[in-house]
């Protein structure tokens, strides 16, 4: 290559470097972008006078004017995440949560001309309904209900919402918990209603065990008085069948009357006819001249 061609290398590179320069500048200065789900709102003096809503580059001569703004909106669905909401319960107690909320602007203008700042608007909205709600039930509803109080609070602030042209989709309840101070003063009232809880149960424990071995003792001694009863029936009726053998029952009766004898602290005199000595003689002699038969 020659130098003349050189100079016209290097002289189209310095045109295409100012003609992007000149573009880009135009496009600063007289061009507006629209992105995807979003809406640029041209507004002079504060007054609504383009809406720009299909996505690309658009022409606008007027940009560069000192008055006339140009503000992008988003569409596109969102969510904002409110942090460590202290409400008190209905019973008095603080409990904390985290509110998650998904919402999209259905209305750039309203969104824009409708309230100052309806981000801000919205959070605020939805925490003051929150405070409301959750005021009105008590720490073990609000972990129990966590869903239902959510479309609850969706319902509740939708309407006021969609005046600023904004919808809100959805709205959780998360990390519901309570303080450190009142979790120590709930674990305490926790474990001593676990402590008076089982000492109830022992005191009923122990009372039914005395119940249960007095119902059982009395049980024993109706059985053994039963027993006892019988015994002399019993008796009765062996008498009445050795009665039927003359010989059997005398035998008995004499094996009976010896058997009440206490053996060697007692001289029995028996076998004396009434005409010879009697027994009570007898016993009154001294032992050298005890006679027995």
């Amino acid at each position: 290559m020659n130098a003349q061609d050189w100079m016209m290398l290097f002289g189209g590179a310095a045109a295409g470097v100012v003609a992007c320069s000149l573009l880009g500048l135009f496009a600063s200065g007289f061009g507006v972008g629209v992105e995807d789900e979003h809406v640029a709102l041209v507004t002079s003096f504060g007054k609504l006078i383009a809406r720009l809503e299909k996505p690309g580059l658009h022409v606008l001569p007027t940009k560069w004017l000192p008055w006339v703004k140009v503000q992008q909106v988003s569409l596109a669905r969102d969510f904002r995440v409110i942090h460590d909401l202290h409400v008190n319960d209905a019973r008095g107690t603080t409990v904390v949560a985290d509110l998650w909320v998904e919402l999209r602007v259905i209305d750039a203008e309203k969104a824009l001309f409708a309230v100052e700042d309806w981000d801000q608007a919205t959070q605020n909205l939805v925490v003051h309904a929150a405070m409301s709600i959750l005021g009105s039930r008590d720490f073990q509803q609000i972990l129990d209900d966590r869903s239902e109080l959510g479309a609850q609070l969706q319902r509740d602030v939708s309407a006021e919402t969609e005046r600023w042209g904004v919808k809100v989709d959805q709205v959780f309840v998360r990390n519901v918990a309570l303080t450190p101070e009142v979790s120590r003063q709930v674990f305490g009232m926790v474990a001593t209603r676990l402590e008076q809880a089982r000492a109830v149960l022992f005191e009923e424990g122990r009372l039914d065990a005395a119940q249960l071995e007095a119902n059982t003792a009395q049980q024993v001694a109706s059985l053994v008085a039963e027993a006892k009863a019988q015994y002399p029936l019993a008796v009765g009726r062996a008498l009445e069948r050795l009665a039927k053998s003359a010989p059997v029952f005398e035998a008995y009766n004499e094996l009976y009357e010896l058997a009440q004898l206490r053996g060697p602290r007692t001289v029995a005199f028996r076998g004396f006819d009434g005409n010879e000595v009697r027994a009570v003689d007898a016993a009154m002699l001294p032992e050298q001249s005890a006679v027995t038969k």
